[in-house]
């Protein structure tokens, strides 16, 4: 008897740890499948494009003209070697590494920047036409009231004649 009850108990357990698991595989499923996360998916993706097209044109244009107007220096070079004081190990600092890196980032965010700033523009240009579009092609709220009250003494003018 004592089997059986015990049996039946790890049966109960596995049927409820199987519910809760499927509760959470379709929790999941309606997470992924929601529009924020496919957002999300498909801003990975053009960025990964994007990152590609921004490092081309900072390795490409941008790092050249640095180079000539900084006189073409490399700062990866620059280290500073602390002697071995522990166990006669001496310890390597590249920060010439680290200050390229920094150029390189400034680089890249300047290049960033100007890029979204061209993109803005475009898009305000776009929403100033459509603003000038739809203020041509909408009549004005006071036009319509004054239309409105217009048909109505219209339909009182007639009504009287008859």
């Amino acid at each position: 008897m004592k089997n059986k009850e015990k049996k039946e108990k790890k049966e109960k357990k596995a049927r409820a740890k199987r519910e809760r698991l499927k509760g959470f595989i379709n929790e999941f499923k309606t997470f992924i499948s929601r529009g924020n996360v496919m957002d999300l998916a498909v801003g990975v993706i053009v960025g990964a494009a994007f990152t590609a097209i921004v490092n081309s044109l900072v390795g490409d244009i941008v790092t050249p003209l640095l180079g000539l107007i900084i006189g073409g220096i490399d700062f990866s070079g620059l280290v500073v070697t602390i002697p071995g004081i522990f166990a006669g190990q001496s310890v390597t600092i590249t920060y010439g590494n680290f200050i390229q890196s920094i150029i390189s980032f400034l680089a890249v965010a300047f290049c960033v920047f100007l890029i979204i700033k061209v993109i803005n523009k475009i898009k305000d240009s776009l929403i100033k036409k459509e603003q000038v579009e739809e203020k041509k092609t909408t009549p004005d709220e006071q036009q319509v009231a004054l239309l409105e009250e217009i048909k109505e003494l219209l339909k009182q003018l007639t009504a009287v004649d008859n």
